[in-house]
């Protein structure tokens, strides 16, 4: 398969660009800063420069035409401002949806937070965040032309993955190690029976290949 990831210099964009490179997947990162390129080739991945916030939808339909699948992973980070919440982390993400629909993709995952919803309530920072992210979650909700699955995983770790988790609609809070959620990632990618779920990941008991058969309803 060909993969396009979306923000793919991000923590778990490369650690699932590695797990899909190691299986002979092709992987292509999007990604803004041409500094990180070698940090993509070093873990099997193709690195594309192109800024999510000025290219056109043109521009971003070019690079996921022939790919299998789109993941949308980009987000403005931890230190950005309201601004970018805007930007990135709802209008890329819309932006993103838009060229697959045109480049004829089809299979669309994106990483999501845990409470995103575009009616959040609050000022702060993280308030804006979580808004940002419901309301691209919604916007790729209502694309038909979209087999979307939408990941909300828990508090990040970067502890080391266990492959044990809890995959649910609703998982209440909890941490996830970012190792799992790039496993999670490449397990909802050869699960298609998951297209038009919203799901939430957190460690668990349940080992990760069983418990997206089990969502997924195989």
């Amino acid at each position: 398969m060909r993969i396009v990831i979306a923000g793919g210099h991000g923590q778990i964009a490369l650690r699932l660009e590695r797990l899909l490179a190691a299986r002979g997947d092709e992987a292509a990162g999007i990604i803004r800063n041409p500094g990180q390129s070698d940090d993509l080739r070093a873990v099997g991945a193709e690195p594309v420069v192109l800024d999510l916030e000025s290219a056109t939808v043109d521009q971003v339909a070019e690079v996921l035409r022939g790919a299998d699948a789109a993941v949308f992973a980009a987000g403005a980070g931890p230190d950005s401002g309201t601004a970018r919440k805007d930007t990135v982390d709802r209008g890329a993400a819309v932006l993103f949806a838009d060229a697959a629909e045109r480049a004829g993709v089809r299979r669309y995952l994106v990483v999501s937070a845990m409470g995103a919803d575009p009616d959040h309530a609050g000022d702060e920072v993280f308030d804006v965040y979580l808004r940002a992210k419901g309301a691209a979650d919604a916007d790729v909700r209502s694309r038909p032309a979209l087999d979307w699955t939408i990941l909300r995983p828990g508090m990040l770790t970067n502890d080391a993955g266990t492959g044990q988790v809890l995959l649910a609609a609703s998982t209440g809070r909890g941490p996830v190690p970012r190792d799992d959620v790039a496993a999670a990632l490449v397990e909802l990618l050869d699960t298609p029976a998951t297209a038009g779920l919203t799901l939430e990941l957190i460690s668990g008991n349940v080992p990760l290949t069983v418990a997206v058969k089990d969502i997924a309803g195989n």
